[in-house]
């Protein structure tokens, strides 16, 4: 009887790491007022839809946070996004998390394309959900790591804008949480064959010399002008090896971008327990700080 290949004994389980990092990283569902299925953008006669939360009291404009889910660009749902977008409502954020296309059916850069899209869209309808248009923040894990991560490296020079709608607006963030996303496609001999299967299927190549995997890198974006990035990566993650939130990092310093990496020892691809609850905290600061202009605990304010 022939041997199980690598993908063949592999596949299964790297789903299920998937599963489970999606699974810890959105929590349990909590019971909140969530509009549902709002159409953002039209490709291909296909509906684009996000989910919504926003403060139960005031008038705003609050400052939006954008999640985008995991799942190798293949798989995931909004909805595992619910309770986060419902907490950060509590906290006077307007949240929303949204959907994209997904590969192999649809190729990069589809997926950017959607993303880009969707940041327009609320961005044209600021006063109806009262959305303050220049403090907006994204926040991913893994897949959606990486998309958040170009949201806020590219620049309108950047193209990928794709024809979903409110082409008037800008698709830039002013601040990015990376939870474990891929950074750097072009980093050769760190991909497992699995991986890499994955990537082909996403990218049309597993060339880390296509000119198409270093336009899907985050890092090939980086300049001076981009805004803060907080990414949480684990040193024992299988899929993607701490080296490229290191990697990324290293990068933006030298380009005098305000950075804060924060590696989890021992973390795999997904957070639970203590380490969950110390990155949701260091989430909240960072936006606080960076949106709202509030210092985290035990830190001075800025003098005006």
């Amino acid at each position: 009887m022939p041997r199980p290949s690598f993908t063949e004994t592999r596949f299964p389980m790297a789903l299920s790491l998937l599963f489970l990092a999606v699974c810890a990283h959105a929590g349990q569902p909590e019971p909140f007022p969530i509009q549902r299925d709002i159409v953002y953008g039209k490709v291909d006669g296909v509906n684009l839809k996000l989910d919504l939360a926003k403060p139960p009291t005031g008038d705003g404009p609050f400052p939006l946070v954008v999640c985008i889910h995991g799942g190798a660009w293949r798989m995931g749902n909004k909805a595992g996004y619910h309770k986060k977008i419902a907490d950060f409502a509590k906290g006077g954020y307007v949240a929303a998390t949204v959907e994209y296309r997904f590969c192999p059916q649809h190729k990069f850069p589809a997926q950017i394309e959607d993303v880009k899209c969707a940041v327009r869209f609320l961005r044209a309808h600021a006063k109806e959900y009262k959305i303050d248009p220049a403090k907006v923040a994204a926040l991913g894990d893994s897949a959606g790591g990486h998309l958040s991560l170009l949201l806020g490296l590219m620049d309108p020079a950047d193209g990928l804008e794709g024809n979903g709608g409110s082409p008037d607006q800008s698709s830039k963030v002013q601040a990015v949480v990376n939870y474990y996303g891929p950074t750097d496609f072009t980093m050769p001999g760190v991909w497992s064959p699995l991986v890499l299967a994955w990537m082909g299927d996403f990218l049309g190549t597993k060339d880390e010399k296509s000119p198409v995997v270093a336009q899907a890198s985050p890092i090939t974006y980086v300049n001076k002008g981009d805004p803060p990035v907080l990414t949480f990566q684990g040193t024992l993650d299988p899929l993607v090896p701490v080296d490229q939130a290191k990697r990324l990092h290293e990068t933006l310093k030298k380009a005098g971008v305000t950075e804060h990496l924060e590696i989890i020892e021992g973390g795999g691809h997904g957070f639970g327990g203590a380490n969950n609850e110390r990155t949701l905290k260091m989430t909240r600061e960072f936006l606080d700080r960076h949106l709202k202009g509030k210092p985290a605990d035990g830190e001075q304010p800025k003098a005006p």
